[in-house]
C-alpha cells in the first residue's frame, strides 16, 4: 500500500512512518503541513492519505479541506482523517458525497496499532470507517425528537457497528446475531429514519449521515 502522511506532530508522523514501513507498506511522502499535500498527491498517486485536521498554518481544518479536495480530484483515493477530539461534523462533511474510502479516526485509535491497521485495511478495500468512540459519544445523545430514539437497542447496535464501517457479515459475527438478523434490522432502521424510499448502498449512506447529524 502506497501512503502519503500529512501530521504536524513530528514524533506522530515519524511513528506512523516507521509503523507502515515495518508493516510492508510504502509511505511515499510525510509532510509537517498541508500546503503542499494535493501537490503531493498528484505526484505519487498514493492508495491512501493520513491527514490531521488541525495543520499548519492556522491549525483550524486545513486537513479536512484538503482531504475533502483530494476525494474531489481523486475519489479512488483513500482518506484516513485523524482528530485529536471528536467533531461529528467533520465527519458527516467527509461522507457527504461519498461514503467509499475514507475514515475518521481519533488520534488515540492510532496507539491501538492493530485497529489502526485494520481501519487502513478497510479504507483501502473501499470502506468507509467511522471511530468507535465517536460512534458511541452519539449514541449518549438525549436531545428530544431525536429520530434514533425510535429505535430498539439492537436497531442502534446495528446502526452502530454499521457507522463505523462493517459489512452486514461482520455485523451479524460482532453482535453474534444470523445475517437475516441483520438486515431485519437494518430495514427496521431504514423505516424509522424515513429512508425507505431510498435504494441499494446508498441508504447504508444516508443512514449514517442521519445518524452522524442528529
Amino acid at each position: 500500500m502506497r501512503v502519503i502522511i500529512a501530521e504536524d506532530s513530528t514524533l506522530l508522523r515519524e511513528g506512523l512512518v516507521r509503523l507502515l514501513a515495518d508493516e510492508g507498506h510504502e509511505v511515499v511522502a510525510a509532510l509537517g503541513d498541508a500546503v503542499t499535500l494535493l501537490d503531493e498527491v498528484e505526484e505519487h498517486r498514493p492508495d491512501i492519505v493520513v491527514v490531521d485536521i488541525r495543520m499548519p498554518p492556522t491549525h483550524t481544518d486545513e486537513g479536512l479541506r484538503a482531504a475533502v479536495e483530494i476525494r474531489g480530484r481523486r475519489p479512488g483515493t483513500g482518506v484516513l482523517v485523524l482528530s485529536q477530539h471528536m467533531e461529528r461534523n467533520y465527519a458527516a462533511q467527509l461522507l457527504a458525497s461519498n461514503a467509499e474510502r475514507v475514515g475518521y479516526l481519533l488520534k488515540d485509535r492510532v496507539a491501538q496499532v492493530e485497529e489502526f491497521l485494520d481501519a487502513l485495511e478497510r479504507i483501502h478495500e473501499g470502506g468507509a470507517v467511522i471511530d468507535p468512540e465517536v460512534v458511541r459519544q452519539l449514541l449518549l445523545r438525549t436531545v428530544h425528537g431525536d429520530p434514533l430514539a425510535r429505535l430498539t437497542p439492537r436497531e442502534r447496535s446495528v446502526l452502530e457497528a454499521l457507522a463505523q464501517g462493517h459489512t452486514n457479515t461482520a455485523i451479524a459475527g460482532k453482535l453474534h446475531i444470523s445475517l437475516s438478523s441483520v438486515e431485519k434490522n437494518l430495514n427496521a432502521v431504514f423505516d424509522k429514519l424515513e429512508l425507505s424510499h431510498a435504494t441499494g448502498y446508498n441508504r447504508r449512506i444516508l443512514a449514517v449521515l442521519r445518524y452522524l447529524e442528529c
